[in-house]
């Protein structure tokens, strides 16, 4: 009786299979196949556009090493020199701008490094606009600047009623104090940045010799970039930025993206461009765009470093990373007809700053890493009638990949863990782009990347012995954990009935995925 009992589960289950392996088969050939051999069309275009983009700076770069095309042989440079009969009226007078929310861990630094900055006192104007709400934060900050002003430095503690703008509205805000309008040139300098005493020596003579320069923009530095091994994946990608994509903008079309920090601007080009705009997360892209199309030019000094933190927390890096996603995408919905109608610039500029700039690497490169390696490859296991050529699976991601390392080759045994760490952070990365293109959901959002200073330094000897006390909802991450789970699933089926070994990569990814979605990622910050 039991068995005769038992017996007809076995085909029931046996004929739900057999019914969904049915369905499958009659939509996947008329439905599945097309829709993604169109899916893997298109990546690889996209692919190939990343590619064609990667070699052609890559070429300039090389050219420009060869030939040594430095700014200082493209453009008139003079170092200041003391005039006996002048005095400190030789120098121009230069406002700086540091931009400060709450920043309790690095108010000091960057107060002092600004302070240090070798220029005539009486030419010399610091301004710290100070957006805190904190108020115990904001005593603090003013009390530094007392400090200084003390010693006889030229620092003024600037507050505003609110926070409109954010950092934007701040910067906006400094520049209408009656004593700014005794300025030349304007300097900014982030809360978490140190210049090193001659940053005006090294850059304001460009300014004073070219009358058509605007912007000139220095080179991060990082101090923590050792901090932990997502510090090194930040400083690989951003080293990129800045010795590859920023030096081809100012070599060949006298443009690129002001970074928002550790830069000197001419007055009259950010006055003539409309001044600071918060219409995007991005305003300072949004000012240099907005100032190339009046024909102003800009140069990037690859060997003026300035020293500056990067977020070395998962959730400080995320809500940074969504805003320089979005921004830039939103951004160019914006302007790109305002761009192409612009009668300043030549057509290849225009055409180097909406394609190039904008569309390859702010839209291009964050939408295919994810879509093309985190979704499409993954589903092709399901679906052998479609195949991805090697040269667009192995070759070109390859090339790319050794390309992208070059600014940073102390890192290159890092080489698979910043890619698959990468692939992560697309996700978050097209999200944003998404929102931004599309203007949706948190496309204004805007969250102060937290800085930490020397908190670790003093922090972790002290609680070294305790538990750290972890709440499970702050540190799982529910998409990295969803597509962990479907990569993970097409890893064993791949496994089991797949021949292209694809399983291989997709463990390795999915393994990642999941790291990151559980939290462990970043450094933990002990709590008090």
């Amino acid at each position: 009786m039991d068995r005769l009992s038992s017996t007809p589960v076995l085909p029931r289950r046996n004929d739900d299979v057999t019914q969904l392996g049915m369905v499958w088969e009659q939509v996947k050939a008329p439905v599945i196949v097309p829709l993604l051999r169109i899916a893997v069309f298109l990546c690889l275009a996209m692919s190939v556009m990343l590619f064609v983009e990667k070699v052609y700076m890559a070429t300039v770069i090389l050219a420009v090493k060869l030939l040594r095309r430095r700014p200082e042989t493209r453009y008139k440079w003079e170092p200041m020199e003391d005039d006996m009969e002048r005095g400190s009226a030789a120098y121009p007078m230069v406002l700086v701008q540091i931009p400060m929310f709450n920043e309790k861990e690095v108010y000091q630094l960057s107060i002092g490094a600004a302070c240090g900055l070798s220029w005539p006192s009486d030419r010399l104007i610091i301004q710290v606009l100070d957006d805190s709400t904190d108020p115990a934060i904001k005593e603090m900050v003013q009390v530094e600047c007392r400090r200084w002003a003390s010693k006889g430095v030229n620092i003024r503690y600037e507050i505003r009623d609110n926070r409109v703008g954010y950092k934007a509205g701040a910067l906006k805000m400094g520049m209408k104090h009656r004593y700014v309008k005794d300025c030349d040139y304007v300097v900014i300098f982030d809360a978490d940045f140190q210049p090193d005493p001659d940053f005006l020596c090294r850059t304001i003579p460009f300014l004073i010799h070219n009358p058509q320069i605007g912007l000139v923009q220095g080179r991060w530095r990082f101090v923590n970039a050792d901090e932990c091994l997502m510090t090194r994946m930040q400083e690989m990608s951003l080293d990129y930025h800045f010795a590859i994509e920023q030096e081809v903008g100012s070599s060949t079309y006298a443009f690129f993206g002001f970074n928002g920090t550790a830069g000197v601007w001419r007055i009259a080009a950010i006055n003539e461009a409309g001044g600071w705009k918060d219409r995007t997360t991005v305003e300072d892209m949004d000012l240099a765009v907005r100032a190339s199309l009046k024909g102003w030019k800009f140069i990037f000094l690859n060997d003026l470093g300035v020293k500056s933190e990067l977020p070395s927390t998962f959730k400080a890096f995320r809500h940074q990373q969504h805003r320089w996603s979005c921004g830039p995408a939103n951004l160019f919905r914006k302007m790109v007809v305002e761009i192409s109608k612009n009668k300043k610039v030549s057509l290849w500029t225009k055409v180097y700053v909406i394609y190039s700039f904008f569309f390859i690497r702010k839209i291009v490169g964050h939408i295919v890493t994810f879509i093309f390696y985190c979704l499409v490859i993954p589903a092709t296991v399901f679906v052998p009638e479609v195949e991805i050529p090697m040269w667009g699976l192995v070759y070109l991601p390859s090339v790319i990949t050794m390309l992208n390392s070059v600014g940073t080759p102390r890192s290159l045994h890092l080489l698979v863990f910043w890619v698959l760490f990468e692939n992560v952070m697309s996700l978050h990365r097209t999200k944003a782009t998404l929102s931004g293109l599309l203007d949706l959901g948190r496309v204004n959002e805007w969250v102060v990347t937290e800085k930490l200073g020397d908190i670790m330094k003093t922090k972790l000897p002290t609680k070294a012995a305790k538990k750290p006390r972890v709440r499970i909802g702050d540190r799982l991450h529910k998409m990295e954990l969803f597509t962990g789970a479907y990569l993970f699933f097409c890893a064993c089926y791949d496994l089991k009935y797949g021949k292209n070994h694809y399983f291989l990569y997709l463990f390795l990814q999915s393994i990642t995925f999941f790291i990151v979605g559980f939290g462990y990622v970043g450094t933990y910050i002990p709590q008090s």
